[in-house]
């Protein structure tokens, strides 16, 4: 369910509650909206913002995108959704390394449209408009490429 910034009634925020939730997501709601709360099934990481175009690109191009989630701010953060992270200790270290922040075990994820100081969470791509929430390796695989020298080439010679 698409939602736009502004107040958001309690009768729809409970109907976007109940979307998220028929999608095996649990959450929580609050006067400023819905939290993603991360379990088993799903978390988030948030990439650095130099990272997050060219991964999009990747995932784009390579039929791996899932979720996003886009926190508006002094620069916008990117919380990509993912699944499969208690079977993946080494891409998460991974990750950190590169400065990516995990939600999991039980942290709360702002989902559209919750209202936050500098404006609303939205979706930079929503959920009814991905094939899947992707394993959490696939998105450390696209950071991986994005990071080598031979995407960073290749996409600097595509003409869009």
């Amino acid at each position: 369910m698409r939602t736009t910034a502004g107040t958001t009634s309690p009768s729809v925020l409970a109907a976007t509650a109940d979307s998220y939730r028929d999608r095996g997501w649990l959450v929580s709601t609050t006067a400023n909206g819905i939290s993603l709360i991360t379990d088993a099934a799903v978390c988030g990481i948030e990439l650095p913002e130099e990272l997050a175009e060219g991964v999009h690109a990747f995932m784009q191009a390579n039929g791996l995108v899932g979720p996003v989630i886009t926190l508006p701010g002094a620069t916008n953060r990117e919380i990509h959704l993912v699944t499969g992270v208690a079977k993946a200790t080494m891409a998460l270290e991974a990750l950190r390394k590169l400065g990516a922040i995990i939600y999991q075990d039980g942290a709360g994820i702002p989902l559209p449209p919750t209202q936050l100081s500098a404006g609303s969470a939205r979706w930079a791509i929503a959920p009814e408009d991905c094939r899947w929430t992707p394993p959490v390796v696939a998105l450390a695989a696209a950071v991986r490429a994005t990071t080598s020298r031979r995407w960073t080439a290749r996409s600097a010679s595509v003409a869009c």
